[in-house]
């Protein structure tokens, strides 16, 4: 239920108003003055405004310019008398919906701010939309290990707490942060994702609060930023380790405070967000050598959860092929084929480093490779592996440890083999390889092969 403002100093000509606008099922709240006003608008509470143009204190147009600056999506509709036509028209042209003289029929002003509320939630399903919104999608596997992520998933989703996705590339953690979305009671607003690793330092503060116009070289428009556009929803920030220490330190305040200030602003501006944060870094490594603040990490850390990779839930992998193939096939207007036993042997005996991401892609080139025939195992383009020496495995103790050590061992190796195929070229070989360069370069240091291997 959307909450209408009516700043008016007449009482009982606010209290007509606000009768015919809860009867259309709003919330109403009332402001004698433009003081009053303003303050109203800027404890986060207000959809639209409907403002007369002469009120005690400050006057409608003041009130619409600091509503516009505090946030300018918030439609305000100008009340005038008939001899104030020219200054309505002067509020429009300075960012008024509209206005509407006075005296009139209270269902033209319902009718009014039902446009104004509609042009203003297109406006931000267009914005989400261009963001990359996409349906939620559905999480494949029985496995024990993903069943335990699902449950976590279903146990914090209805509250606000801030949750931290732990997980390698390709894991699928934004898959788990748009279930924790869906499952919310925020299901209905906007869920936002930004990757703070791929976008340029100097534009993520502009990215993530926006920008007032001429904040700095470029900035022509005003712009809304990631927290405005996710408010009263949820944003999804992947990546956060890489983050700037600077940044950092205003995410906090932010988290901390629950309002933010646009770039070149003046104004805090209250947002209502619920943050869940995704890295593949070890944040406490990070930590310890200076690159990721303690404090945030606490803050960010309200609810762990770790997405499994691959190799330790490969009971799944023959559903999520699955899934992946009747998809392709379907976007290719292909009917889907069986999987073979030939190809499911491969799939199961494959690494998978750059996990579900690597499956869904290689899924995906088998369909199309094989032109709607049956798929082969030389259409998935995976690369043949040796199998690690059972002399470097310690066969004794938990069978999980077991298997963690042979996929460290069959991971080394084929990192080892890459780089030496590629003369110690890191770009090529991430490529080969299928993950992200920061994350060939981290198992690179974990594993300790560099020296032995360029």
């Amino acid at each position: 239920m959307e909450t209408i403002l009516i700043a008016e100093d007449r009482e009982s000509f606010a209290q007509m108003l606000s009768q015919a606008l809860t009867g259309a099922g709003f919330q109403t709240l009332w402001a004698k003055d433009g003081r009053t006003a303003i303050e109203q608008v800027r404890s986060g509470a207000v959809d639209l405004v409907v403002t007369d143009l002469k009120l005690p204190y400050k006057d409608g147009l003041a009130v619409l310019q600091e509503v516009k600056a505090y946030r300018f999506s918030i439609p305000v509709i100008v009340m005038t008398a008939y001899g104030s036509i020219e200054m309505a028209v002067k509020a429009v042209k300075e960012g008024a919906h509209d206005f509407i003289a006075k005296p009139f029929d209270p269902d033209h002003l319902i009718l009014q701010i039902e446009k104004a509320l509609e042009r203003r939630r297109l406006t931000t399903e267009n914005l989400i939309l261009r963001e990359g919104q996409r349906s939620f999608p559905k999480i494949i596997g029985k496995s024990a290990a993903i069943r335990h992520v699902v449950e976590q998933t279903q146990k914090v989703a209805p509250g606000k707490t801030t949750v931290l996705l732990h997980g390698e590339s390709g894991t699928g953690k934004e898959v788990f942060a748009r279930a924790v979305h869906a499952l919310s009671p925020r299901y209905d607003k906007a869920f936002v994702a930004i990757n703070c690793a791929a976008i340029p330092r100097e534009l993520l503060e502009s990215e993530f609060f926006g920008h007032e116009r001429g904040a700095f070289t470029g900035a022509t428009d005003k712009r809304i930023g990631k927290f405005e556009l996710a408010d009263k929803g949820t944003l999804f920030l992947d990546e956060i380790g890489d983050m700037d220490l600077a940044l950092q330190a205003k995410l906090l305040r932010v988290l901390e405070e629950g309002s933010m200030m646009r770039v070149g602003g003046v104004v805090k501006v209250k947002i209502d967000v619920r943050v869940i944060a995704a890295t593949n870094r070890d944040l406490a490594e990070a930590i310890a050598q200076k690159r990721f603040r303690e404090d945030l990490y606490f803050r960010l850390n309200v609810f762990p959860v770790t997405i499994p990779p691959l190799r330790e839930r490969r009971e799944d992998i023959p559903a999520l092929a699955e899934h992946f193939l009747v998809y392709y096939s379907r976007e290719m207007k292909r009917e889907p084929q069986p999987i073979s036993p030939a190809v499911l042997e491969r799939l199961m005996a494959h690494p998978w480093t750059g996990n579900v991401r690597e499956l869904q892609n290689s899924i995906e080139r088998a369909v199309i490779l094989s032109e709607g025939g049956e798929i082969l195992p030389e259409h998935l383009g995976l690369r043949v592996h040796r199998e690690a020496h059972l002399a470097d495995i310690p066969l004794e103790g938990p069978l999980h440890q077991v298997s963690e050590a042979a996929s460290r061992q069959v991971e080394i190796k084929m990192i080892r083999n890459v780089l030496h195929e590629t003369g110690g070229n890191k770009s090529r070989a991430a490529g080969i390889l299928q993950v992200s360069y920061k994350t060939l370069l981290t198992k690179i240091k974990d594993y300790n092969i560099e020296a032995a291997t360029v």
